[in-house]
């Protein structure tokens, strides 16, 4: 929302006020300020000047040679390449030492042989954005009216003598998107009063009823329309005032009518809207929903396809407008427009909100009508545009309005005692006090029995229950002025619990392991929500989603971190090491809302060494996954614990992927993510691992114990196996394990041989065994006998044979 000052001031006085501190003022009750934009620049020597010749230039087509009045004895020659300029003109001359916005110096100059003492200029070469420039001058140097007065600062004549606020709003303070709603906000704030905008016309004796009907067919989500009647209105530009609001708001100025409406959303925080009579070849307004697959032309000039759920305004037969989003092209007032109805209406927010979205298009009415508008003054404003058309307009409102109304203004009643108050906010604010904030923010407020009955006026939709007035009054009185203590209760430090101080490590852990935090959204396709979940259930779907590709909350966290190291490879970031924490989303509970499991994943792919000056790479692999994984439960103190077991997963290389086991129980898998996939993501090999952080760290470790460096020497025995192919590593370690005893204490895989010499469905592993014991050296025999027991273990139970 821009709000400008010079503006504002027609409501609440602030000329007095320092701007920048007022900006404070107002930030620190609880509207941001986000910038304070001097529309000026400070810029000096820029006047109203006059045409009074303009030649075309003899060296140059484009440019010509003009004699500019600027108020001074002698006029001054400025040559100009605009393609509008012509003779009689009242511009914008920015004189030699003028310093316009860009740091750009007008200096006298030479342009192909000829003087130019100055520049005529365009709206958008004094910082004004060209968006908001009328249509006629956004080509070309901008034309002042008539009567402009020769010589005197031009800045004041488009309204660049102002400052505008720009608020960074709330959702909930949809109040402030109006000049009213700024201008209480900035009363109680300095504690001025409020000058609303008087209005009063005459109208003929002709009524509006005489022109115009309304039925509404859909009374739930239009519970008033009202449309007042204005004859012979004559289209032409706005006053030079209400251009200069309208584009100090961001606004295009068009004509008189649309400016006025226009002014009024600004004015009143209510869109309206303006029908050309005679382009509704009708005498009634009938608002209903649509048909299904109805269509409509808006006045974008794009055909919009409607639902059943979409409310439109009719005349009776098609749609001439979408109801507080956009007006249709068929009704659109245009030059030759000669009778205007005015249409003022409470549209349902939640009706507007789901067109809006449906259809992309947003506008400054759906955002008011989205969140809110007053519905005490729907009618007022209204009546204030058919008085600024009678006006500026020239036209002739017809006595009367033609409504119907059946919407309820019955103001929330809330009531609170000033002791509920204080304790919440912790200080003591006196009621006193407390009934002068709320009458300084012209909040309805009397006292019975001690305590507070507030009636929150309408305006203010976000005023609903106690705990808001409480907001009120802590915001006025001063967020800063709320004292600082302990809480009475407190007789511990404050501390992490041992899940979070868990999941610190595993962080800390991952991160020192080479990986990067990742943080992605909670919603993605339907398609992707359940691939590599470890545990799937019923499907949670938002039922307005941003979009198809954010509809549904993901069971996997998994699919999000390979959409991150497809947008990274794509931007030649070949290298991705990514984790993320947190949670997935499964089933319902019995309150209907989704069972929430905190999960950790990873995604990796690309070099996990590359040490240049040494010449030594590595890439991921199976085997860098597994270890970070292995390392992990380890740094947990679970590392006894787990196992793993070949497996095979949807979206996973069927002979590169494994169950994580924690005593027997799977907890989550770790593999290479399948060709295919990594084809459809354009990935080169990738590896991915997901765990049940949840259940992981609510596992409880074992005491660590430490044992002493052994003094006594080990020794080490060496075999190589010749076993099935279909046999595993996990399955020989294991064997080994438990045959070699007390006295075995290291078991290291160090080879692994397929080819010559070794049959097709066999393969050669060799292990290195470590055999010491802690209080005395062992004999050859001890060591021979333990090892037979390994070898005899192995042959009975894996059916390996030694290899020769």
């Amino acid at each position: 929302m821009l709000v400008s000052t010079k503006w504002l001031n027609d409501y609440v006085k602030i000329d007095d006020q320092d701007v920048f501190e007022l900006a404070e003022r107002i930030t620190r009750s609880g509207i941001e300020v986000d910038a304070v934009l001097v529309r000026g620049h400070d810029m000096q020597n820029v006047v109203v000047g006059e045409v009074m010749e303009c030649e075309k230039h003899p060296e140059a087509d484009r440019l010509n040679i003009c004699q500019v009045n600027v108020g001074g004895e002698e006029l001054q020659q400025i040559i100009c390449g605009a393609p509008n300029v012509a003779k009689g003109q009242k511009v914008i001359a920015a004189l030699p030492g003028a310093v316009l916005p860009g740091n750009f110096k007008i200096k006298k100059a030479k342009l192909r042989g000829e003087a130019s003492h100055g520049m005529i200029c365009s709206l958008q070469e004094l910082g004004v954005e060209g968006k908001v420039v009328a249509k006629e001058f956004a080509e070309g140097i901008y034309v002042l009216p008539e009567d402009a007065k020769v010589g005197d600062s031009a800045l004041d004549y488009i309204g660049l003598d102002d400052v505008v606020y720009e608020f960074d709003l709330t959702p909930n303070r949809s109040d402030a998107l109006s000049m009213l709603g700024v201008a209480f906000e900035v009363g109680a704030i300095l504690d001025r009063p409020i000058q609303m905008p008087a209005v009063q016309y005459d109208p003929i004796s002709e009524r509006a009823s005489d022109y115009i009907s309304v039925q509404i067919d859909a009374k739930e989500q239009n519970p008033l329309y009202a449309a007042k009647v204005v004859k012979n209105v004559k289209i032409g530009p706005s006053p030079m005032w209400m251009q200069n609001v309208l584009m100090s708001a961001g606004i295009r100025p068009h004509n008189n009518v649309v400016d006025i409406t226009n002014f009024v959303l600004l004015e009143f925080g209510q869109p309206l809207h303006a029908f050309d009579y005679d382009k509704l070849n009708s005498k009634e307004i009938v608002v209903r929903l649509a048909e299904e697959g109805e269509k409509m032309t808006t006045l974008d000039e794009q055909e919009r396809e409607l639902t059943a759920s979409d409310l439109v305004i009719t005349n009776g037969k098609e749609p001439v407008a979408l109801a507080g989003v956009m007006g249709g092209g068929n009704s659109e007032v245009t030059e030759n427009t000669t009778t205007v109805v005015i249409e003022a209406a409470y549209f349902d927010p939640a009706t507007v909100r789901r067109t809006s979205r449906r259809l992309g298009l947003r506008s400054d009415s759906s955002a008011r009508f989205e969140k809110g508008v007053d519905p005490n003054r729907v009618l007022l404003a209204g009546e204030r545009a058919a008085q600024l058309m009678a006006q500026y307009a020239g036209g002739e409102v017809c006595e009367g309005t033609v409504s119907i109304d059946e919407l309820d203004r019955t103001p929330k009643r809330i009531i609170l005692s000033p002791d509920d108050v204080n304790n919440r906010l912790g200080m003591k604010i006196s009621l006193t006090e407390m009934l002068s904030i709320l009458g300084r923010l012209n909040i309805p407020t009397t006292v019975e029995n001690g305590k507070m009955i507030i009636d929150a006026p309408t305006r203010r939709v976000d005023l609903a229950i106690p705990e808001d007035i409480v907001e009120e009054i802590a915001r006025m009185s001063g967020y800063d002025n709320i004292p600082k203590t302990l809480p009475v209760t407190a007789t511990t430090p404050g501390k992490l619990t041992n899940y979070q101080a868990k999941r610190r490590i595993v962080r800390r852990y991952l991160e020192g392991a080479g990986l990067y935090q990742a943080i992605t959204y909670s919603l993605t396709s339907e398609a992707k929500s359940q691939r590599y979940a470890i545990e799937e259930d019923t499907l949670t779907k938002l039922m307005m989603p941003m979009s198809e590709e954010h509809s549904t909350l993901r069971q996997s966290l998994v699919p999000s971190l390979l959409d991150v190291a497809t947008y990274n490879v794509a931007r030649r970031n070949e290298t991705v090491l990514m984790y993320e924490t947190g949670s997935v989303y499964l089933g319902k509970q019995e309150d209907g809302l989704p069972r929430e499991v905190e999960r950790v994943a990873a995604v990796m792919t690309g070099d996990w060494l590359n040490h240049m000056w040494q010449g030594e790479t590595k890439k991921v692999d199976f085997f860098v996954a597994k270890g970070v994984v292995e390392g992990l439960f380890a740094e947990l103190g679970l590392a006894q614990r787990v196992r793993y077991e070949a497996a095979s997963i949807d979206g996973m290389h069927p002979g590169r992927t494994a169950h994580v086991l924690l005593d027997d129980v799977v907890v989550g898998f770790v593999g290479q993510v399948h060709p295919t996939v990594q084809k459809e993501q354009d990935l080169k090999d990738t590896f991915v691992f997901e765990l049940n952080l949840h259940a992981i760290l609510h596992e409880t470790a074992g005491a660590l114990v430490y044992e002493q460096v052994s003094r006594y020497p080990s020794i080490s025995r060496d075999i190589a196996l010749v076993v099935k192919r279909d046999t595993t590593v996990a399955t020989l370690q294991e064997i080994i394990q438990e045959a070699g005893g007390k006295l075995l204490k290291h078991v290291r895989l160090f080879d692994l041989y397929e080819g010559d010499n070794v049959a097709a469905d066999e393969k050669s592993v060799a292990f290195s065994l470590t055999y010491f014991d802690s209080t005395r050296t062992l004999t050859d025999e001890e060591v021979v006998q333990a090892h037979d027991k390994v070898l005899k273990a192995l042959t009975e139970k894996a059916n390996a044979t030694l290899r020769a």
